[in-house]
């Protein structure tokens, strides 16, 4: 099973919702894996503390171009759909940045004159926390754009026979659709403000569009907000998941303490989240 945990507004608490998903099944005998998908900022290890066994670069593969074979016909910047190359008079240019490394450059040209050579773009490191659950999280390389590369080769290492937690990154951009893509449920977490709601919004339209259900988990939730419960209720939103706005819950978080960690009320709450989560995946979320 995969579990997506998204928001769309950054700093909602998908990270705090991952972890202690992830600590409540691990030590309920649920064998779980920790993925820290937001490849640009990840932070998960540093609430449980995984000894890294693995690692491995992720590249994405970059045209050149070789000068004398060139006839500068134009064939490949008029394939590509980013824009990577431009034919000038006397070269073409490739701008490596645009580039998504599809190799069509490559096959239209008639000269045979561009051949592909590999670049780093980030790292992907794996292995357990002290408790033996299983931890995987991407790094994308300072000044890189691109984190989709890094997050379908993450993808690629999820197994099926565990229950496969991951921490998606802020927003609905490319990064968080290639995440939550393929997932059996999205978890979207909010907070009581215009922002939480209208982020979560987006983010509820995407998942949607993927074709993944969704269900909501409340963060810093207050009593008296009712325009985000009022939206859970008008599209069939279910709310598996209220984190009441607490002083002493920040105080612990801000150390590093996980919330299953300070009572077993918390892990019987996050053990309750999974049964809503895999009674929709059963269900599919109808």
């Amino acid at each position: 099973m995969v579990i997506a945990v998204a928001a769309g507004k950054g700093g909602t608490g998908k990270t705090l919702v991952a972890v202690n998903l992830a600590l409540s099944l691990q030590r309920s005998g649920i064998e779980t894996v920790l993925v820290d998908a937001d490849v640009e900022e990840p932070n998960d290890h540093l609430f449980v503390k995984p000894a890294i066994s693995r690692r491995r670069e992720v590249t994405l593969a970059i045209p050149r171009v070789d000068a004398s074979l060139c006839d500068r016909c134009g064939e490949c910047s008029s394939f590509c759909a980013y824009g990577a190359l431009a034919t000038a008079p006397d070269r073409v240019i490739v701008f490596n940045d645009l580039c998504h490394g599809c190799g069509g450059c490559a096959l239209v040209c008639p000269a045979g004159a561009i051949s592909e050579v590999e670049r780093v773009i980030g790292t992907i490191e794996e292995g357990r926390t002290p408790e033996g659950m299983g931890f995987m999280r991407g790094l994308l390389e300072i000044g890189e754009p691109k984190a989709g590369p890094i997050i379908s080769a993450m993808k690629e290492s999820l197994a099926s026979a565990v229950v496969n937690v991951v921490d998606c990154g802020p927003g609905t951009g490319c990064a968080v659709m290639n995440a939550v893509h393929g997932s059996d449920v999205c978890v979207m977490v909010t907070e009581p403000t215009p922002f939480g709601l209208h982020d979560m919004d987006m983010a509820v339209r995407m998942a949607g569009a993927l074709g993944v259900p969704s269900l909501v988990v409340m963060n810093k939730d207050v009593p008296e907000n009712t325009e985000v419960k009022r939206f859970c209720a008008e599209h069939g939103l279910e709310i598996a998941l209220s984190i009441p706005f607490s002083l002493e819950t920040a105080r612990l978080t801000s150390r590093g303490v996980n919330l299953v960690d300070s009572g077993e009320g918390w892990r019987s709450a996050f053990l309750s989240l999974y049964q809503r989560i895999t009674s929709l995946a059963r269900s599919g979320g109808a």
